[in-house]
């Protein structure tokens, strides 16, 4: 009795966590082993999650991409992804997605924060540096910094 109470508990706490957002399968693992007294059972219920199509990594990678390819760049993507324990295979999917409009969200990222082109080599550091942990690659960087392209205002 006092196991089908446990993965009863179990299972609410993953169905709420599940109405909030989306989570990757090993998220959710991670969330609910803290309840959990055997493993087992966590494995259990989250393979019976995704075989209802009710947990999904490839609905997570997508969203986690929806909603961060427009102020990050593909490498802070791909490092949050791998944190939540997405399938390389997923990640590789969601960089090709978010590659294709990187140097514009890159632009975008840039125009909002400082507006001018730099005009020394500290400036240039700094604004190098801030791109940079957005998660933009060098070459992104390099051509949005040395770049003369038209103010859209």
């Amino acid at each position: 009795m006092a196991k089908a109470q446990l993965v009863k508990s179990l299972r609410q706490r993953a169905l709420e966590y599940l109405s909030k957002r989306e989570y990757s399968y090993a998220e959710l693992g991670q969330k609910l082993k803290t309840y959990a007294e055997e493993t087992d059972n966590v494995q259990a219920l989250l393979d019976d999650f995704k075989q209802r199509g009710w947990l999904s990594d490839a609905r997570f990678t997508e969203q986690i991409v929806h909603a961060r390819k427009a102020k990050f760049g593909s490498a802070k993507v791909a490092q949050e992804l791998r944190e939540k324990g997405v399938d390389d295979t997923l990640i590789a999917d969601a960089i090709g997605r978010v590659k294709v409009d990187e140097l514009d969200n890159a632009k975008a990222v840039w125009r909002k924060k400082f507006k001018a082109v730099p005009s020394n080599r500290n400036e240039w550091a700094k604004q190098a540096r801030f791109l940079q942990s957005r998660g933009f690659g060098f070459d992104i960087i390099k051509n949005v910094l040395n770049s003369k392209f038209e103010d859209d205002n």
